[in-house]
């Protein structure tokens, strides 16, 4: 039975892989998801309220699902930003679970199980920026010609190493492709030039990614 791995995603230098189990990547990569503004604002809010009602010791309201897009098998990450930093960031890498599920379980993933992070203070909800990236199923690519940086992310296997980066990092850093991809080896504990290696695997993804704002 394939197992899945739920993934700390560092949108900072470095790499590490959340405990968890693992799947392979679905095939094929996809547009967009056509998530409306409604959707997103929900998938958003419903992300806030889980963090809260955790930081409370209490159990998330339960949501009805009015959009059938948010019932689809989804991988997503939940990010969260804090005055400008990261402050943790974890997600499904594969479709397992109906979107709006993930980010419900995502979200205080992100909050409270992030490695790198202590876990996330009552004080610290009102400021603290929270970014959703619902991503498409992952491709494997047979030529690094068809990354298109901006637009893809990359996920690179090699072995048990495996390490991804969300497309708006190579955004963020302004980095080409080849930087991109030495990056992306490094994450997975690789030598910054695996990616030319014959048995390293390079999949490509987009992602669908909005954010909120602190409330005022």
């Amino acid at each position: 039975m394939n197992m899945l791995r739920i993934v700390a995603i560092w949108l900072t230098l470095g790499a590490a892989i959340f405990p968890g189990m693992w799947a392979p990547p679905s095939w094929g990569e996809q547009a967009g998801m056509n998530l409306t503004p409604a959707d997103k604002q929900l998938l958003l809010q419903v992300a806030r309220d889980t963090i809260a009602a955790q930081l409370k010791g209490k159990a998330a309201t339960p949501v009805k699902v009015s959009s059938p897009v948010l019932e689809e098998f989804r991988g997503a990450f939940v990010s969260l930003h804090r005055r400008g930093q990261l402050r943790g960031c974890i997600g499904y890498i594969d479709a397992v679970k109906p979107l709006l599920q993930t980010v419900m379980e995502m979200a205080p993933a992100a909050a409270f199980q992030d490695p790198r992070f202590r876990p996330l203070q009552a004080d610290e909800l009102a400021d603290l920026e929270i970014e959703i990236s619902v991503l498409t199923p992952m491709r494997l690519i047979k030529s690094t010609d068809e990354i298109k940086v901006g637009q893809h992310g990359l996920y690179i296997i090699k072995g048990l190493n495996r390490g991804l980066l969300l497309p708006q990092v190579a955004t963020q850093y302004h980095w080409d492709r080849q930087t991109f991809l030495e990056q992306t080896c490094t994450k997975a504990g690789l030598p910054s030039n695996a990616w030319k290696d014959s048995d390293t695997q390079i999949f490509v993804f987009r992602a669908e990614i909005f954010a909120d704002h602190p409330p005022q």
